[in-house]
């Protein structure tokens, strides 16, 4: 029982960690290409003023400059964003 106790307050005292997610639009130039992603973001970056610099660094990796932030959502998002992403698809 004693264990039970120490479990339960140790789980109720750790923050939830809930999965955040974000579609994005970016581009390429010379010759001009975009793209539609989903990205997972970091616990500390769930607004758009926090995602903007995190997605705007993972993607210049391969070249991409990040247009604009569709929306911050969770993973009951995912389903219905993965065949618009393809293969952006929680790529970064």
């Amino acid at each position: 029982m004693k264990n039970l106790i120490l479990t339960l307050a140790i789980l109720a005292a750790s923050p939830a960690s809930a999965s955040c997610y974000a579609d994005y639009k970016a581009k390429q130039d010379g010759p001009l290409r975009l793209h539609y992603g989903v990205i997972e973001l970091s616990d500390t970056a769930c607004t758009p003023q926090a995602a903007k610099p995190q997605i705007a660094q993972r993607i210049s990796a391969d070249g991409w400059q990040l247009l604009n932030i569709l929306s911050i959502f969770g993973a009951e998002g995912l389903e219905e964003r993965k065949d618009s992403a393809g293969q952006y698809f929680l790529r970064y």
